[in-house]
This record gives C-alpha cells, structure tokens and sequence, in this order.
C-alpha cells in the first residue's frame, strides 16, 4: 500500500553554517564594533546576545537573510520567546530549532485527512503522521492538503513507498 510520512525537519548543517556567517559578519560590521553581540547554536536552541534590544533586532535580521541564503525555511526557528535583560544592558533571546511534528499539527493534519473524505488514513506516529491509501494520486492530493492545513510549519515528506 503506497504511503508517505509528513515531518518537519531542518536541515542542522545549514542552520550551523548560518549561525557561524551571522557570528562572522558580527565580528567584521561596523556598528557592533565595541559591542557584545553575538550568536550561537547550541543543541537545537540558537541564542542571540546584543547590547540593546535594536542591536538584538539587527543581530536576528543578520541570522535570517544567512537562514534564507542558505535555503533553510525560517519557519523553523520558534521566535516567540521573549528578549531577557542579563546584567547591565545586555540582552539575549532564545531560539529553539523546530524538529518534529508537534502534537497540535498532527491532529489537524489528521482531522484534515479524515474530513476531507479522501481514501487516505493518517496514523500519529511519534513526531511524524504516515499517511497511507490506496492510489498514489490520492496521496499526492493529500500532500496538497496538509501544505493547506499547516501554513505556518514547513513540512515536508519523505519515505514515500509505493
């Protein structure tokens, strides 16, 4: 039976890479000359350290035009932590690396699948949603479907069998 499996998973060498260019590029402008910003990547969680919370914004700007040129989506970074103040007037923020269908989307991709009324099943299986049918043009009509349901995640699919 043909079946693909919906994830959400970056690419972690490009994210590295884009990290270590927006720490370059840190290093050599003019307007962080003298100042503590600076970026990097730990585990799945990228920190940005600025001056204020302008620098902050520039420092983020820098990590996302490096994420973009990189052909990494950045709806995978999680930005909705807030910008903490740490001694004096410096400031740092906290994103986290999305990796995973979270358990919100893959019961809306599931409850999409089921309404739809497609010959498709979806079956949660860890952090991935395997979809399996009979026709592998249905399939290709749920790949459709999920990219509709989910806007803000970038999903992808792999393990497509036939």
């Amino acid at each position: 039976m043909p079946s693909f499996d919906t994830v959400i998973e970056p690419n972690l060498v490009e994210v590295r890479n884009a990290v270590d260019q927006t720490a370059k590029e840190i290093g050599t402008r003019f307007d962080f000359k003298g100042s503590s910003a600076a970026a990097e990547l730990a585990d799945k969680t990228i920190t940005l350290h600025a001056d204020s919370d302008f620098q902050i914004g520039q420092v983020t700007d820098i990590l996302l035009a490096k994420l973009t040129k990189r052909g990494v989506d950045i709806r995978f970074l999680d930005r909705s932590a807030k910008i903490e103040k740490i001694g004096g007037d410096k400031v740092k923020q906290a994103l986290t690396v999305k990796s995973g269908v979270d358990s919100d989307n893959a019961k809306k991709i599931q409850a999409a699948i089921k309404q739809s009324k497609m010959k498709v099943q979806a079956a949660i299986q860890g952090d991935t949603v395997r979809v399996s049918g009979a026709k592998r043009d249905d399939l290709q009509l749920a790949m459709q479907l999920i990219k509709k349901t989910v806007p803000d995640a970038p999903v992808s699919f792999t393990n497509l069998r036939d």
